[in-house]
Formats: structure tokens, C-alpha cells, sequence
């Protein structure tokens, strides 16, 4: 292989660094677009009674104020999925009623931001104050309800929304209860996870305007232009041929942009007025009025027998959708469908629960995706089972874990009748290589550092997917120019992955030619081919494929070309780097054959197709192994070592792919240790800038180790799989171990915190 599994820099990474005009802001230069901004509720929950704006719509510069009167009253939902969503249709553009602090109550557009401003300020609205659902436990049955009616859903999630239900799932195979009866040790606990700020670098924006046609053309920061366009259409009751979308470098997003919370303010001031308009959040904004990782509390229940061998999983879920209902159901579960395979082989398992509305931010897509919230608290009862049972919790994952050529009809894509086999794991060997990175014989489970000080260790394992299966579907366009160079259209956005680089050393590998000869562009989807966006881990997996059918397409039709350029048969024709070769001896350059397609009439362009989706979701696989510092004076603890050995099929590109799980590895650590959206007493987000939210720096980020055991998983591009969103899933139930074996206090409730470890530790809370 001339580029597949090698370390190659991002091909636009030196540009990037060096500033050069890429992102939506750069490419923004319009001077005289309106500037919008939002008017938002103070209060959790509150009916709107009257809003008085004629104040600011008499100041000079004001273009016009939107209230719910003046909007469309369709609903819709947010998310950016594939149609039809499995979200519930929950939302308006302005309602007349806010249900977090933060909701939207009205629009201003103005010829510049500090004028915007004065205008907000001088809108007055009188509130009806109301109740508001503030907590995941009082959620379910209250009898205040966060909707008063039952939303739209294109199928059943199981919403009921008067329950405060956003949806549903009870699934799993076996009789779970009898065999809990019949196991000689049960493990019975419950374990909380925090909602997670993205903290991305960018934030949210996009600019509007028409285009010379008439066009809403929308120019915006996002993972998902298909889908937005979608939503904008459905919104406005426009088709989408009168929408043009520009997606320029995406600077961050971790889930955050799988959504659509500003381009409809833009969008609609621009509609309105024929102007152009552009929208850019704060960053206080960006943490309280758009998303963050769903708030998780799951009751998990093991049955196992003396030898260690796992019988039951149970695993009983509440999430917090917030205020609204985007990515509430598959959030939800994929907490379970993402973490119960692991186990599959147990004779019983089961996965259910509730996602619940709450009069709080909205919670979203965020990397992981509920894979991480399930993998904390599958891994952390493992973890105690392996402690009950005085078994090595490695040995016991050993024992129990699903292994290639397994089948598991927990597995995505699995029917009753027909459950999905395992072809590609080498997470027994990712096991044995952590242990030997992190010294595990030798240190498991603590060591003493000094009489203050104690050094302990655990581990995890984790699976995530590769795009979702029998839905997510790509097309790549490779088109041959006329001075032998290709240009690759594609969509899948790059957000920082590198998904530009690794299709381009996949064209470059089939096509025989060097990187440099691919040109990849992804901007404008007037020109580009459909691909759902850069979510559900689907780049590499799902484009890629794309990427090898279209080359291998557009290198079908340069043979035939060149057979019939020399006149011979197809079955002549040889290619190697760039040059067609027949047996008579003629050759042909690929340059010489792109001259010749451009210069004589009759002559057909060349462009190679490729569209592929998947029957399954193939899992990729990390050990995670922990080293955890802690201060038994303080509680501070302390990353000083992790070890990350990742099963993603073939890898692609080695420098990436670290870098992605390096990268993964810092936000579990956040989880575990730092990161923590909090509320007051009245629904406040609190935590609404880098001040007040601690995320891990550079300080708090001692060793990791990143190994690669490579499987091969047969319907991956070259045997790959993802790696994008597994890795940040195993480090928070490996650090909660760590602890506690540093401490003998476990920590069920994230994030771990040098105060709860401290009063963990003195109130000698061991189980």
C-alpha cells in the first residue's frame, strides 16, 4: 500500500495553522448584512402574556423585530438526521411560550450589532411565570408538563409527551428476572452522568442573503448542509432547489452542529427583507441556548455465577432531553444499543427506560452519542462484579466479552430471526496490550506513592459503530480534468477529523497517483453529492467506501477509454501509476488521456460514481487503562497515565487516527474529573463561559498512550472501521475505578470531583 496506514499530515492542515481564510466568518466579508441577534427568556418556564416592541422599532438602524406573531407556526425539530427523523417535531421558530432560560422570544435585525443590542434591550415582555421541571427524577408523571400537547413523530419513539416522556425503548433478549433469581452474585447499582458542554472553538453562525436567481443562499458553520437545507425547506415552505448551502471548514462542532439552532434567524430576517443577514452566538450563548450531552441516570443490574461467567445485563435508563426533544430517542438508545452487545453472549439481556423533557438547555448529539453515558455505567458494575467476585476485571472482561465470528442479537442491525455475526475484533488483544503498557501485573489495583499520595488503576472497554446501518448512505463524485488531475466532490464535512485527507488517500490508492493530483472539494451543494454529514462515525466507514466504488468507477471508464483510443480490447489494457499500457506496446499517459478527451469532439467527460450504505454498523473496539494520582488530603485527582489500545479495523492514517484518540481520551477525562453543567436553584445555567466551566487543559493532560491492534473488518475501505467517537467512552469508568482503588470510595455520581472524593473518602463510603 502506497498510502493506506500511513502517517500523513492533514492536507490543508499547514493553511489552517497558518490562517488562511477557510471558516464561515473568513468567507463572510458582506459589510452591510443585518446583524442578528435574539431576545431570550429569563425564566424556565413562562407563558408569554404581551410583548411591546414598538420601542425598538423606532430606533434608526433597526430593520425589523419578529415576534410569534409575525413567524411561521409549523413545527419541526432540530436535529439533523436523515429523513424521517427519529426526533419529535417539538419546536417553533417563536412560541408564546419558553420552556428553558435561554428559549427564543424574539428576533432583531439591525444594520449593526450594538444597535441590535439596544434594541433588545428595550423590547418588554410581561411573563406568566410558571413551574418548571428542573430535575431528572421529578421528571416522569409530573403533573407539570414541559409540551401541553403531544408532538408530531414521523413513527413511534414511544413520546408521551403529558408524562414528560421524549421516548422510549424496552428491548432485549431472555428472561432477565429468572436469571438474576438463579445468579450467586448479583451486582444492583445506579450511576449519574453530567451533561457536557461541546467547547468547540467556533462558534455557532451563518449568513444569508439572495443570490442573483432569487436563491435563499445560506452560508453556515455545520456538520450537516443536507439536513439543514431539508429543515429550512420544511420551515419556510420552500422547495429546496431555492436554497443554495454553503458549508465552508467547520471549526469544531463534537456533535454540537449535527443541529440547527441558528440558520433559521438569518434565514427568516433575509426572507423578510431581502437583505442579507448574518448570526453569530456568543460564547455564552453557544453554552446555554443551543445543546449539550444528554444528563444520564442508569440503574444496571448483573447476574453472574461464582466462575465469573455473566448471565444476566439489565440496565434501566432515564435521560434528560432538556427542553426539547432533538436526538432524544437515538441518543437514548444507543446508551444501551452501543454497550449491550459487549456482554451479548449473557443468556438474558435487556435495555429500557425513558428519554424526559426538563425545563433546561436542551440537550443534543455529542460525541459518543450515549455510547459514553452506557459504557460508565456498564463498565463501572462490571468493574464492582469484578470486585465482588475477587476476579481480575480484565480476566473477567476475558471471560465474558463477544468475540469475532460471535453473533449477538443486541449487535446494530440484528433481527430476531437473524442476528448480526461479529466479523472483525481484536479487543482480546487490545486487553493484553494495555496491560502491558500500563505495567498492570505489576501495579493493579494501587500503589503508594507517599503518605499522602496513592497511585491507583482500572480499565474499560468500549465499542462504538461505523455510520447506522441501513440508513446513513454517501455518493462520492471523482471527476478526471483535462490536465490529468481529478477533483473528489464529496459531503461528508470536515469538522477537524481530517475526512478530506483520508478520501483522498483512498482515491489516490486506487487511482495509482499521488495525493497532490486529487483536488477534494466539499463547499457548495449545488455541486456536491449527497452524504448525511459528519456524524454516527460514518467518514472513513461509510464515504470511504463511497470514495473506493467512484474511483474504481472513474478508473473503469479510463480503460475503456484508452482501449479505444489504441484500438484494442479492454482485456489488453494494464494500468499502473498513471500510465495505460496494451500488449502491442502502445501506452498512454493519464495526462495525454485527459488531453485527448478535452480536445476531440464526441469525447465524454469522465467522472466516477460511487454511493454505498451499510447492512451493519461494524464496532470498533478500545481497552482503556487508567493511572490515577490522588491526594488523599485534598481529593484532587490526577490523570498521570492512560493507555488507549484501539481496535478500528485497518487504519487508514496512523498520525490521525492518534490524534482522534488523543483527543477522545482529554474529554473523558473531562467527564470524569472536571466537566459539569450546572443550574440554579431556578434554571439558570450557570456554568455559561470558560470561567465559570472547567474543562482539562494542557496542565491537567499527563501521559497517554495510544497502540493500535488492527482487525480487519471485511466491508470496511481496506478493512477499517471508525475510530472517531469510541475513544472518549472508556476513559471515565477507568478513572472511577482508579479512584477508587486509590481511595475505596467509588464514585457513581460524575464528575469526581475533589470534594466528593474527599467526602467520599471520610465517609467511608466503600460500596
Amino acid at each position: 500500500m502506497q498510502y493506506i496506514g500511513k502517517s500523513i499530515a492533514k492536507i490543508d492542515g499547514l493553511a489552517l495553522v497558518k490562517g488562511t481564510p477557510a471558516y464561515t466568518s473568513d468567507l463572510d466579508t458582506n459589510n452591510s448584512a443585518l446583524v442578528v441577534k435574539i431576545l431570550r427568556s429569563p425564566h424556565a418556564a413562562a407563558r408569554i402574556l404581551s410583548i411591546d416592541s414598538s420601542l425598538a422599532e423606532a430606533m434608526p438602524g433597526v430593520e425589523c423585530v419578529l415576534t410569534h406573531k409575525d413567524v411561521p407556526e409549523k413545527s419541526f425539530t432540530l436535529a439533523g438526521q436523515s429523513f424521517p427523523e427519529p426526533s419529535p417535531y417539538d419546536r417553533r421558530i417563536l412560541e408564546d411560550r419558553v420552556r428553558y432560560v435561554g428559549d427564543e422570544v424574539a428576533i432583531v435585525a439591525a444594520v449593526d450589532e450594538i444597535t441590535a443590542l439596544e434594541a433588545i434591550d428595550k423590547i418588554k415582555v410581561k411573563y406568566e411565570v410558571t413551574t418548571p421541571v428542573l430535575s431528572l427524577e421529578e421528571a416522569l408523571d409530573n403533573a407539570v408538563q414541559v409540551h401541553e400537547s403531544q408532538p408530531y413523530t414521523h413513527f413511534d419513539i414511544g413520546n408521551d409527551a403529558l408524562r414528560n416522556i421524549a421516548a422510549s425503548q424496552d428491548v432485549g433478549r431472555g428472561d432477565v428476572e429468572a436469571e438474576l433469581a438463579a445468579s450467586e452474585v448479583i451486582i444492583d447499582r445506579t450511576y449519574n452522568t453530567q451533561a457536557q458542554a461541546h467547547g468547540m472553538m467556533e462558534t455557532y453562525r451563518a449568513s444569508t442573503s439572495l443570490d442573483v436567481h432569487g436563491r435563499l443562499q445560506v452560508m453556515t458553520s455545520t456538520q450537516v448542509p443536507f439536513h439543514i437545507r431539508r429543515h429550512l425547506a420544511h420551515i419556510f415552505d420552500i422547495p429546496r432547489s431555492k436554497i443554495k448551502m454553503l458549508k465552508p471548514r467547520v471549526g469544531g462542532g463534537f456533535g454540537g452542529k449535527q443541529s440547527a439552532p441558528v440558520e433559521i434567524f438569518p434565514a427568516l430576517v433575509t426572507l423578510k427583507t431581502g437583505k442579507p443577514a448574518r448570526i453569530v452566538y456568543s460564547r455564552e450563548e453557544t453554552f446555554t441556548s443551543t445543546s449539550t450531552r444528554h444528563a444520564m441516570q442508569m440503574r444496571v443490574r448483573l447476574g453472574a455465577d461464582l466462575a465469573g461467567n455473566i448471565n444476566a445485563v439489565d440496565i434501566y435508563c432515564l435521560s434528560d432531553t432538556g427542553a426539547y426533544g432533538e436526538h432524544a430517542a437515538t441518543v437514548f438508545w444507543v446508551a444501551g444499543e452501543k454497550t449491550m452487545p459487549l456482554y451479548g453472549k449473557a443468556r438474558a439481556c435487556r435495555y429500557h427506560g425513558h428519554a424526559l423533557y426538563t425545563n433546561k438547555t436542551p440537550a443534543g448529539a455529542f460525541r459518543g452519542y450515549g455510547a459514553t453515558q452506557g459504557t460508565f455505567a456498564l463498565e463501572s458494575a462490571i468493574n464492582e462484579l469484578a470486585e465482588k467476585l475477587g476476579m481480575d476485571p480484565a480476566a473477567l472482561r476475558l471471560q465474558n466479552l463477544i468475540a469475532e465470528g460471535e453473533s449477538s442479537a443486541m449487535l446494530c442491525g440484528s433481527t430476531p430471526e437473524k442476528p448480526v455475526v461479529l466479523k472483525s475484533s481484536s479487543l482480546g488483544s487490545c486487553i493484553r496490550r494495555g496491560k502491558e503498557l500500563i505495567g498492570w501485573e505489576e501495579n493493579y489495583p494501587a500503589k503508594r506513592i507517599s503518605a499522602t499520595k496513592m497511585r491507583g488503576y482500572g480499565m474499560a472497554v468500549t465499542m462504538q459503530g461505523s455510520g447506522i446501518a441501513k440508513i446513513d448512505t454517501s455518493t462520492v463524485l471523482i471527476k478526471l480534468n483535462e490536465d490529468g488531475f481529478f477533483t473528489l466532490s464529496h459531503s461528508a464535512a470536515d469538522i477537524g477529523q481530517g475526512s478530506d485527507t483520508v478520501l483522498n488517500q483512498i482515491a489516490a490508492e486506487v487511482l495509482e497517483v499521488g495525493m497532490d493530483q486529487i483536488n477534494v472539494t466539499s463547499f457548495d451543494l449545488d455541486t456536491l453529492p449527497y452524504d448525511p454529514g459528519a456524524y454516527a462515525s460514518s467518514g472513513t466507514y461509510v464515504t470511504g467506501n463511497a470514495t473506493i466504488r467512484s474511483a474504481e468507477d472513474l478508473l473503469r471508464q479510463m480503460r475503456e477509454t484508452a482501449a479505444r483510443h489504441m484500438d484494442c480490447s479492454l482485456t489488453d489494457i494494464s494500468y499502473h501509476e498513471g500510465v495505460f499500457s496494451a500488449e502491442a506496446g502502445q501506452e498512454i499517459s493519464l495526462s495525454e488521456l485527459a488531453a485527448i478527451l478535452s480536445s476531440f469532439a464526441g469525447m465524454d467527460q469522465l467522472v466516477g460514481k460511487g454511493s454505498f450504505g451499510g447492512d451493519t454498523s461494524p464496532p470498533p473496539f478500545i481497552a482503556g487503562f487508567a493511572e490515577v494520582e490522588v491526594d488523599l488530603e485534598t481529593g484532587e485527582s490526577q490523570v498521570t497515565d492512560y493507555v488507549a489500545v484501539v481496535d478500528c479495523g485497518t487504519v487508514i492514517n496512523k498520525n490521525l487516527a492518534t490524534i482522534q484518540v488523543e483527543s477522545g481520551v482529554v474529554m473523558g477525562i473531562g467527564l470524569a474529573l472536571y466537566e459539569e453543567v450546572r443550574y440554579s436553584a431556578k434554571g439558570r445555567l450557570t456554568t455559561n463561559s470558560f470561567m465559570e466551566y472547567r474543562m482539562p487543559c494542557r496542565q491537567d493532560v499527563h501521559g497517554i498512550q495510544v497502540a493500535f491492534e488492527e482487525s480487519y473488518e471485511p466491508t470496511g475501505p481496506y478493512g477499517a472501521k471508525s475510530v472517531g467517537e469510541v475513544v472518549c467512552n472508556a476513559p471515565a469508568p477507568a478513572i472511577i475505578q482508579a479512584i477508587y482503588n486509590a481511595t475505596g470510595f467509588f464514585c457513581r455520581d460524575l464528575p469526581a470531583t475533589a470534594e466528593k472524593v474527599l467526602l467520599g473518602m471520610n465517609d467511608g463510603k466503600l460500596a
